[in-house]
């Protein structure tokens, strides 16, 4: 099993190779934020949980967010692995996700950060903005702000893992095949 934690600041193709590197290694893809609209559509338990806190402007207490991710791995016992895609966010849920694998066998093989200068990011998103719909992708204030956000949360989670051994940083410039190439890379040393 390969368990990997997927990082980029926004605008970086995490999205994209995220799909490319499920398929190739056939792990599954876990995505807080579709997590999260799942279990708010479908009115789960931990869905309207989360949607309380949501609906007042507030943060979902990790705790919620963990149980949420916990029930997307059961869900897919016995599986290759998994690429977790923006969780965790903050030393605590490192750790909590840490206990969590540990106590199903299992652990973080690595974190890969896809690396990309930030005038770069910008202009992906703004970009992207013209064809996304999304209004976060359309004013550069708001992409400047996401981008420094990610960087003050994954400063933090850069370490926890560098301690560890398992921070890969990887150039996200280039084609998309480029990209996955050098992912590919950093993955392929860690199964053999």
């Amino acid at each position: 099993m390969t368990n990997l934690v997927l990082f980029g600041p926004p605008g970086a193709g995490k999205g994209t190779q995220a799909t490319i590197l499920k398929d190739k290694y056939e792990l599954i893809h876990i995505s807080t934020g579709d997590v999260f609209r799942f279990n708010i559509k479908n009115k789960t338990e931990l869905g309207l949980s989360a949607k309380s806190f949501i609906d007042k402007g507030q943060l979902v207490p990790d705790e919620v967010t963990i149980n949420m991710l916990n029930a997307e791995v059961e869900k897919n016992e016995g599986t290759n692995g998994f690429i977790f895609d923006g969780f965790p966010r903050t030393e605590a849920q490192a750790e909590a996700l840490s206990t969590y694998l540990a106590s199903r066998g299992t652990e973080v093989h690595a974190m890969i950060a896809l690396e990309v200068e930030d005038e770069v990011l910008v202009e992906r998103l703004l970009e992207r903005g013209k064809t996304s719909g999304r209004p976060d992708d359309a004013d550069e204030k708001v992409i400047r702000n996401r981008i420094r956000v990610y960087y003050n949360e994954t400063a933090i989670l850069k370490n926890f893992y560098q301690k560890q051994d398992k921070y890969y940083g990887v150039d996200g410039v280039g084609s998309i095949s480029e990209i996955t190439q050098r992912l590919s890379n950093v993955i392929d040393d860690l199964m053999k």
